[in-house]
């Protein structure tokens, strides 16, 4: 579906003042727990999907229309994360990794302006489109799963470690109480499912829209993805799969789908040079700043 392109990519202004406001706010965003860095927080977010808007759709580049690459991928799956992340939090008590988003999403933000992508170009089917909003969207979900099974590591080995006694007084000094460990089992294990029929789904559009099956590295990885979740649901149903042994299967499923598209556009466009949008591409700073 990835088209070439004669020319290097290279973001405009409507996609780096946006990024740069982005960035600045997710560094403000990793003070304390105060209101301000949650508002900073919250306006690092809107900055960072106005970015991948202007970027996605080549706004203020005539002619070149939308993109896509593996630092765009990887930024769509983060900010789609924060969004479940922000919805839930207001739901429910659930842990505050804010500092640890707002590193990740400057950090994708960054490798963004250096890697844009390529042109989708026209579609070899109808039905692509539908195949890539389905990829994008099985990523942000299984992206929340391990964000929710890194949480219940982390409870888990704190009531190993007997540390309830110190949660207890982070809770009476007016800490946000965490959710408990029964219910982000549930919540973790409900995204797995929701990110699996995504992926199901996806899977099977590509396959049909596709003019010839490829046994290429996105497709062997996503099989491989999708095989290690399914084994991981089976195993769950079947014989109560729990704790680290289902965390584990979930690390390594979600690792391959992260290497099914990013990882092997990662390596076509930054450790082989094959894509025509690749690497620093750094035509948006002023030549001034370059010397």
């Amino acid at each position: 579906m990835i088209l070439s392109t004669s020319s290097v990519l290279t973001p405009t202004l409507w996609v780096v003042v946006p990024a740069m406001l982005a960035m600045v706010a997710y560094l403000w965003a990793l003070g304390s727990t105060a209101r301000w860095p949650k508002r900073a927080f919250a306006l690092a977010w809107l900055a960072h999907g106005t970015a991948l808007l202007a970027h996605q759709f080549g706004v203020g580049e005539p002619g070149v229309g939308a993109r896509f690459g593996f630092a765009l991928a990887l930024t769509m799956t983060l900010w789609l994360v924060m969004l479940v992340y922000a919805i839930e939090r207001h739901l429910r008590p659930l842990a505050d990794v804010r500092r640890a988003l707002s590193i990740a999403g400057s950090s994708s933000l960054l490798l963004l302006l250096f890697y844009p992508g390529d042109p989708l170009g026209h579609p070899t089917s109808p039905w692509a489109p539908l195949h890539w909003v389905l990829g994008l969207v099985s990523y942000g979900l299984f992206g929340v799963a391990v964000l929710h099974a890194l949480l219940l590591d982390r409870a888990e080995r704190g009531l190993r470690s007997h540390a309830k006694p110190r949660v207890m007084e982070a809770e009476a000094a007016g800490a946000t109480p965490s959710l408990p460990l029964l219910t982000l089992e549930k919540l973790t294990f409900r995204f797995v499912k929701a990110g699996f029929v995504a992926l199901s789904l996806a899977i099977a559009v590509g396959w049909l829209s596709s003019p010839a099956w490829r046994w290429d590295h996105k497709m062997v990885f996503s099989l491989l993805g999708w095989l290690i979740v399914a084994g991981l649901l089976g195993g769950r149903h079947r014989l109560g799969w729990r704790g680290r042994r289902a965390t584990r299967w979930l690390y390594a499923g979600a690792g391959f789908l992260l290497l099914a598209y990013v990882g092997s556009r990662f390596v076509v466009e930054v450790m082989l040079h094959k894509s025509p949008g690749q690497g620093m591409a750094l035509g948006w700073i002023p030549p001034w700043v370059l010397g």
